[in-house]
């Protein structure tokens, strides 16, 4: 069954949170896959186990909202592809475990195409930058993506998000995934100049290489 592949442009978060969560409780057997490409204007998102007071500097431009993903908080914003994952999993025969890792590889392999060498931390999901030539001390070890899942009658929902040309500056007004003095960077201050459609392309290129049977 093919999946179908929305871009959704720059969407409001939670009218899309709304329409992942209705789309997952009303899908069946028969309902084709779904991956939505966006962004989304500045907002800060909690996850189950999530700390408010990991908003250490809250905003009044910018709304926090609790959501039923895993994970800590984060926060979302223009210049950072946004993909949202509503996938069977029984169908496609993958459990959870294998799922996140199967991100966090497009995610690896994406950066990888346009030089930058990424790597996962244990415990800690998500995509962080590896030490190498041609860039900074400052930013090894930096978180570049982050992932939130949650999965309901074994079909997963939420997804991924990668910094391309990200606010920076709303990263610290928290303690990104729960963890105080976390680093977060964007491929643009890591020197990557290539339009985000082009990035997000690639992305989606790897994710369905990676989630997709052949």
């Amino acid at each position: 069954m093919a999946t179908l592949v929305k871009h959704l442009g720059l969407a409001d978060y939670a009218t899309t949170y709304e329409a992942m969560r209705l789309f997952t409780k009303d899908r069946n057997a028969a309902t084709a896959d779904e991956i939505w490409v966006l962004e989304h204007p500045p907002v800060f998102t909690l996850g189950l186990a999530g700390d408010a007071g990991n908003l250490h500097s809250p905003s009044a431009q910018i709304p926090l909202v609790q959501v039923d993903r895993g994970g800590e908080i984060t926060y979302h914003g223009p210049g950072q592809i946004v993909v949202y994952l509503l996938l069977d999993l029984k169908r496609l025969g993958i459990f959870v475990k294998e799922l996140v890792s199967r991100i966090e590889q497009a995610v690896i392999d994406t950066l990888a195409d346009f030089g930058i060498k990424a790597e996962r931390h244990a415990g800690a999901p998500g995509i962080y930058v590896s030490d190498q030539a041609g860039i900074p001390l400052e930013w090894v070890g930096a978180k570049v993506a982050a992932l939130g899942l949650k999965v309901s009658k074994s079909c997963s929902y939420h997804g991924l998000a990668l910094n391309v040309a990200t606010d920076l500056e709303a990263f610290k007004r928290i303690h990104p995934c729960g963890y105080e003095g976390l680093k977060t960077v964007d491929m643009q201050t890591l020197g990557i100049k290539d339009n985000i459609d082009t990035i997000s392309q690639r992305l989606l290129e790897h994710l369905q290489k990676q989630l997709m049977p052949s």
